[in-house]
């Protein structure tokens, strides 16, 4: 054990230390996903109320909606049911955050993370101020649901979450990272 000129423990220091600089990094890392969402929905505002914009003719297109429900215009106009849920559900993806130790075999988890964070927090804030979501990204050659960039930061990072649950991680990694786990760790210490 390292320790310093007045006792204390090194190693428990650059842990503490490494683990602020990943929240604060996490923390930014959010803010900015969250911003670059609300930029381009306010983008969508001014430049496609007065009619779509083909990007790809026959293919993609910019659409400007106003969506009431949630991804894909699921469970349509059930906005006190987002309202209640999404902070409950933000709020158990950053106990599993805090729960996930700072190490560079976990940063895709913590990536996985900011992702899923900043995709629930860009639509709840638009649920909040507006009473809706801004949709306005349109597959119409397979006729897609019209959806947003938040919509974008959920979806990927399901599936990367998936993935990394299914093939990256060994279990007892996996249990490494449960939070009950980790704090029954603590306690026996």
């Amino acid at each position: 054990m390292r320790v310093d000129v007045m006792g204390v423990d090194m190693a428990h220091s650059d842990r503490t230390r490494n683990s602020i600089i990943w929240r604060l990094t996490g923390g930014l890392f959010i803010i900015l996903l969250v911003v670059f969402d609300h930029w381009t929905k306010g983008l969508a505002l001014v430049r496609l109320r007065s009619g779509d914009l083909d990007l790809i003719p026959g293919i993609l297109k910019l659409h400007y909606l106003q969506n009431t429900g949630a991804a894909f215009s699921i469970l349509e106009g059930q906005q006190s049911f987002f309202l209640l849920l999404t902070p409950l559900l933000i709020l158990c993806i950053v106990v599993f955050a805090l729960a996930t130790p700072p190490l560079k075999r976990f940063l895709p988890l913590h990536i996985t993370y900011c992702f899923l964070i900043s995709g629930a927090i860009g639509n709840f804030i638009d649920r909040v101020v507006q009473g809706y979501v801004t949709d306005f990204i349109y597959f119409y050659l397979i006729d897609f649901p019209v959806f947003n960039v938040a919509d974008i930061y959920v979806t990927i990072s399901m599936i990367a979450l998936i993935l990394l649950v299914l093939f990256a991680y060994r279990d007892e990694e996996l249990e490494e990272i449960l939070p009950w786990k980790r704090w029954d760790l603590k306690r026996k210490k």
